[in-house]
Order: structure tokens, then sequence, then C-alpha cells
């Protein structure tokens, strides 16, 4: 069968394709010119995919003999899920596989921007460190305070668990309240919404992105955040209203930010980049040789099964 990938993956993954398969491998970083795209997917049985490929009707139409649409990654807001369900096309995705990198970066977050890492760093670089002096770079210190975690699933769990090591107090709170065992074993409490933003010095996102959650923070909860709080983002790009978050990093209405997302990424909203207290990284939590490697992997067995007729092992469509 005929098969497209869109970005380039581990060869040893993509020779798993290649022994079955006719593929055409999109051989560089650079995601696919929207153009090429809609016509390289003329005549395939299985498309590859990542988050930088908008998979919608007007693909989807160029794509008549379409069995499966594996993406490598876990978000899949750039899918349109109900028109392959018409179509009874595959989707899948690669939950799980970058649980740890991407807590690991969010505590890389959660520090660089308590310890002011990145201005440092910059003013070194420049010829600006001809002196030490006790009140400069004066940051906050991490251990023992408060974390509030937005969405407890993997990842959230996960960074509760490294929050310990921090003697951190974690508050939580999402869809649903965890079990009492499992509160008890990840030594967190269940706050309300509003109460979580009040209370924590550092407030974490894990959720997905969706109509509930899209503009979840904006200028309403920002304000509600203390004036030394950090908010930190390695969820999704418009869960957070990146507007309100300027006015209120320029203002003072909150202490600093960590970003690993954006909301029309990988633009920035106008002024982001000139702000000292924001940390911004390229969308990288996933970004560990172990992590993509694995990503890769169960993309290829989705992309495999789906091309053999049988349900994939990540289908997240009916």
């Amino acid at each position: 069968m005929k098969v497209l990938v869109t970005a380039r993956l581990p060869e040893e993954v993509l020779g798993r394709i290649t022994r079955c398969h006719q593929v055409q491998i999109h051989g560089e970083d650079l995601p696919m010119k929207r153009q090429t795209l809609l016509e390289s997917v003329a005549e395939v049985d299985g498309l590859l995919c990542t988050i930088t490929d908008r998979i919608d009707r007007e693909l989807l139409d160029r794509a008549p003999r379409l069995k499966i649409i594996a993406n490598n990654g876990v978000g899949f807001d750039h899918i349109d899920l109900e028109e392959a369900d018409v179509r009874a096309i595959w989707v899948t995705n690669t939950p799980g596989v970058l649980t740890r990198a991407t807590a690991d970066l969010t505590f890389a977050l959660i520090l660089a921007s308590a310890r002011r890492v990145v201005e440092g760093d910059r003013m070194v670089r420049a010829g600006g460190f001809t002196f030490w002096a006790p009140l400069k770079f004066l940051g906050t210190e991490v251990s023992g305070k408060t974390l509030g975690i937005v969405g407890m699933g993997r990842i959230g769990r996960a960074v509760a668990k490294r929050a310990a090591g921090f003697e951190m107090r974690v508050l939580y709170g999402g869809r649903s309240r965890l079990a009492p065992e499992a509160e008890r074993e990840l030594n967190v409490s269940f706050a309300s919404f509003d109460d979580l933003l009040s209370e924590s010095d550092f407030v974490s996102l894990h959720v997905p992105l969706g109509p509930q959650t899209r503009h979840l923070i904006g200028a309403r909860e920002l304000s509600k955040m203390k004036p030394s709080a950090v908010l930190i983002n390695t969820a999704r790009g418009p869960v957070v209203d990146e507007k309100a978050l300027v006015e209120a990093l320029r203002s003072g209405s909150i202490g600093a930010a960590g970003l690993d997302v954006f909301e029309n990424e990988p633009q920035l909203c106008p002024g982001l980049a000139d702000l000292d207290n924001v940390v911004l990284l390229p969308h990288m939590g996933s970004a560990t040789i172990e992590t993509r490697t694995r990503m890769a992997e169960m993309a290829c067995e989705n992309l495999l099964a789906g091309l053999a007729g049988k349900r994939p092992p990540n289908c997240i469509n009916r």
C-alpha cells in the first residue's frame, strides 16, 4: 500500500514501514507545505502525520483511499475526527509515552522561571557578569511552596510525584476527584478552580484542548492568582489567553510564566518575547531521544495495524 510520512523519523522505525509498503517521506524538519500535503495524499492508504499537519475535510476529500491517520503525538485537535468517522478512517495517537519527559520539562520550567535562569544565562553570555551583588537576580524558592495542578491525568500525577521531592504542598483540580487512596499516595488535596488559583505559588496546566478548556486561563483567572505566582503551560497553547497573559506579566498581576506551547504556534502574541519574566520553549516537552523514538514506534505500530485491517492499538475515534 502507499503511505505518506510527513516528518523525519528515526531510520529504524521507518524501516518497518518501508519493508512492507511503498512510502513517501518528507525528509525535512520543516512542516510540509499545505499544497504539497494536499497533492501528496491523493493515492495514499496510510498517513503518518504530526501536530503541524491540518487534517481537515479539504484534505480528506483529496484522499479517497485513506484507511488510517496515525498521529505522531498525543494531541489530536488538528484532526477532524467527525469527518474521519464519516469516512471510516482510523485515527490514532501515542498516549502515555511522553508522560515522564513532559513532567520533567514542567519542573525545568518551574525552576527556570522561579530562579530566573534564562535571564542569568543571557546576561552572562552578553558579558554583563562583572561583579556579584547580594540583591542581583533574586528569584523565589520552589521548595516548600504550593503547586496547583490543573488536570490530574497521567502527566499531572507525574508532576505531583516530582513535587514531593521539593516538599511542596500540592493542590489539584479537574473534571473529577481522585479516589481517597490515590490522593493519599500522591499527597495531594482537591481544590476548587478559584481556590487553586488564589492559593498556589505555581500553577501548572495539564488539560487537553477542547471547547471547555480553550482560554481556561484568561484575564479573570490571572487576576485571582498571587502577584508572585508563576504560570506553567506544557499542555496546549490555546488553553491560555495569550493576550491576557502578556498584560498580566507586563503589569505585575502575576510574577512569571514558563511556556512550552503557544496559542497560535509557532507565532507568539505581540509583546510576549519582549518580557524578561517569561521563559519560552519551542514545544519540546517530549523532546528526549527515548520519548521521541517510542512515539515514532507507537505511530508506526498503529499505522501498520490499520493498513492490515486490524483495530489499531491506540484508536481515538469510533
